[in-house]
């Protein structure tokens, strides 16, 4: 049974606070004492499921727990949460043993700033598939409202000697950050084209940038301790003037690859790959191939990349609609809601007038466009 048959007919829409305080219920849990103040909808819900499961109700795992964590806090904030893929399961599928940006191991409900948690990849989209990753609360404290332009300056600042820290993170833990938030940001090609893949993306993660898209992927076919892929088929499916420039690329990062040893594991060999784009010659060879093709062919290669790595890392491509489909980036990751205005349903945009300025923006760049690959690792 669904909130919606406990729900008045004469309201078209849940308010998501009643679906929220639903779900604790279907849980056996109870909302945080603020929310159980006579009139809120989490409270109601929450009422309205209990008379509805009484002691029939479902296991509450940590990650159920921390579903229903993420939803209220998107709620009290009107960001837009998409129900239908970010599911416990979901959650539990994109987890992690280290902080992808500091690098410590992740521990669990300690209360210590090395605890795992989840958050929004791009902040001006929503809580969906693809935008969400786990990291520490150190790192996710430190990230804030930021975008990947604000990490870069960070990083520019730090190297300047003005600062060895900001927000508690290094010069280097700031770098990881523009790699990965700007996974999940429409880029320019040329933009998206000059920044090195510091951070292998984490599971689950949609790569909006088609360039980004090509050079993940390529980092994690060498990533596979069993498996090297045929240089020569990954090779083809590029344009052919620049089969020169891939060559001597994909020769040098598995030299990398190899340098780690035969018996290297998957962690290991990721780690390995992750340094190799530190280096210098790694990045200009890069350059060589990826400011030679444009955003649509390096789209055709994102297409034809999982069928030629077969059996080395498993990918799937996404169009661009299909990967931010929830993200909400035409309102900058604000709630969509419907309102009831006499008798006429009006949508609106919920606005967070507490939010920070940069939070608060619907607009992508305008140097930016919309199209592009939607790749997930």
């Amino acid at each position: 049974m669904s909130p919606s048959s406990c729900h008045p007919a004469s309201m078209p829409i849940l308010d998501p606070g009643f679906e929220i305080g639903w779900d604790f219920a279907h849980y056996r849990l109870v909302p945080p004492p603020e929310h159980l103040l006579p009139g809120n909808p989490v409270r109601d819900g929450w009422e309205a499921g209990q008379s509805v499961f009484g002691l029939r109700t479902l296991r509450a795992t940590p990650h159920v727990k921390k579903w229903l964590q993420l939803r209220l806090g998107a709620w009290m904030r009107g960001k837009a949460f998409e129900l239908v893929q970010v599911t416990p399961n979901f959650l539990e599928r994109i987890d992690v043993p280290a902080c992808p940006i500091t690098g410590v191991t992740l521990t669990h409900a300690t209360g210590a700033d090395t605890d795992a948690s989840v958050d929004r990849v791009n902040n001006q989209a929503g809580y969906a598939a693809g935008n969400l990753a786990v990291m520490s609360v150190r790192a996710n404290r430190a990230k804030a409202a930021y975008d990947w332009r604000d990490a870069a300056a960070f990083v520019r600042q730090i190297e300047a000697g003005r600062l060895g820290q900001i927000d508690g993170l290094n010069a280097r833990e700031w770098a990881r950050l523009v790699a990965l938030m700007s996974y999940c940001t429409p880029l320019s090609h040329a933009e998206a084209a000059n920044l090195p893949l510091l951070v292998l993306p984490p599971p689950r993660l949609r790569i909006l940038n088609p360039v980004q898209a090509v050079q993940a992927a390529l980092t994690f076919c060498l990533a596979h301790p069993e498996r090297t892929p045929k240089l020569d088929a990954l090779v083809r499916i590029f344009p052919a003037g620049v089969h020169h420039e891939v060559r001597s690329f994909l020769t040098t990062l598995l030299a990398r690859r190899i340098a780690a040893g035969p018996a290297a594991r998957q962690g290991h060999l990721k780690a390995a790959l992750e340094a190799a784009w530190c280096e210098q010659l790694i990045i200009r060879r890069w350059q060589r191939v990826a400011l030679r093709m444009d955003a649509t062919s390096c789209e055709d290669v994102a297409a034809a990349l999982p069928a030629a790595a077969s059996g080395c890392a498993p990918m799937r491509y996404l169009g661009l609609a299909q990967a931010t489909e929830g993200w909400a980036l035409g309102t900058g990751g604000m709630l969509l809601a419907e309102m009831r205005v006499d008798g006429m349903n009006l949508r609106a945009a919920t606005a967070n007038l507490s939010a920070p300025r940069q939070d608060r923006s619907s607009t992508v760049h305008s140097h930016t466009k919309l199209s592009g690959a939607g790749l997930v690792i």
